[in-house]
């Protein structure tokens, strides 16, 4: 497994790393705790030192099952969390005080709960689990994370930016405001490329890319016909004409590159890996056979030039995650 340095955390971090979402077991429907645990495994064993996770993800419990299979390990695996808003309003609305989503107080209070379900002493890398650039320079969040970090509860800090809003964050690392930010980027949602991307590589801020499989629809295995577990989020992402409309474009995709459907999430890794911004890629992986094949592709490599060349008309904006 190859290994990218985390922005200035100087956090040697693998290029795979593990995105925790799907083992809360509450939004995506279908995992067993001992399958998604035997992934983590088997992701760990394959070389990945990166976790994902968040308070919110099942009420805490990704949390709990990131902390035990962490702890049974003897080599260092790097575990960040994520702060859910007091409102619980995804995404922030800028309109909204940053009081109603986040206070120093509040910032201190999740994170000892995060730290008590992990099992932990000390949080990697802590972030807001939304954030909107009003929140820079507003309210007494910021003196929370100075206090954390000052005892020694949390390394490094970041935020996680809203659905297809990169820009948003701009301003947060320009001000030297954070370690890492995590963002939305796929084949689809290249807008990261436009100006976050180029501001954290000159300010030296790492980035966590999420969802590089937009929630399945780059994996070629969701058509028409795919159906979903009741109460899974991907009923109301996917819902109405929207399956036919991906699976369309997905076939369009694998004809330029000239693949088949069943190299399509290798080519969206790859795709995501190939910019140099990117510290790691953290796809969610339930199974121990897409652990293994996504922690296969975290060789260095990336994708070639004119592959990646070929993408950029594929840019889609569109945003599911709404209404």
């Amino acid at each position: 497994m190859n290994t990218r340095t985390l922005g200035r955390t100087g956090l040697k971090v693998s290029e795979i790393g593990y995105g925790a979402w799907g083992i809360g077991a509450k939004q995506w429907v279908g995992a067993t705790d001992d399958e998604s645990t035997r992934a983590l495994e088997r992701a760990i064993d394959l070389g990945l030192n990166f976790i994902d996770t968040a308070l919110a993800y099942g009420d805490g419990h990704s949390e709990q099952i990131v902390g035990r299979t962490v702890k049974s390990r003897k080599g260092k695996v790097y575990v960040a969390t994520k702060i859910p808003p007091k409102n619980r309003k995804w995404p922030a609305e800028r309109a909204i005080p940053v009081a109603e989503a986040y206070t120093a107080d509040y910032v201190v209070a999740s994170t000892e709960e995060s730290l008590r379900n992990l099992g932990m002493e000390t949080i990697d890398l802590q972030q807001l689990h939304v954030w909107t650039d009003e929140f820079a320079g507003a309210g007494d969040w910021l003196a929370g994370v100075e206090k954390l970090k000052k005892q020694g509860k949390i390394r490094h800090f970041g935020i996680s930016l809203g659905e297809h809003t990169p820009e948003n964050g701009i301003k947060a690392v320009e001000t030297g405001l954070v370690d890492a930010v995590q963002v939305i980027y796929n084949i689809f949602d290249q807008g990261p490329e436009d100006q976050l991307f180029p501001a954290c590589r000159k300010h030296n801020v790492g980035v966590l890319a999420r969802v590089p499989f937009d929630e399945g629809g780059l994996t070629g295995r969701i058509t028409p016909q795919t159906g979903f577990p009741k109460d899974d989020f991907r009923n109301g992402y996917f819902r109405g004409d929207r399956k036919k409309e991906v699976f369309g474009r997905v076939q369009k995709i694998v004809a330029d590159l000239g693949i088949s459907l069943e190299q399509l999430p290798e080519a969206a890794l790859r795709f995501v890996l190939s910019h140099e911004a990117v510290s790691t890629v953290i796809p969610g992986m339930r199974s121990v056979k897409n652990a293994e094949a996504n922690c296969r592709v975290g060789d260095g490599r990336g994708l070639p030039a004119n592959q990646v060349a070929k993408l950029r008309p594929h840019r889609w904006i569109r945003n599911y995650y709404k209404g």
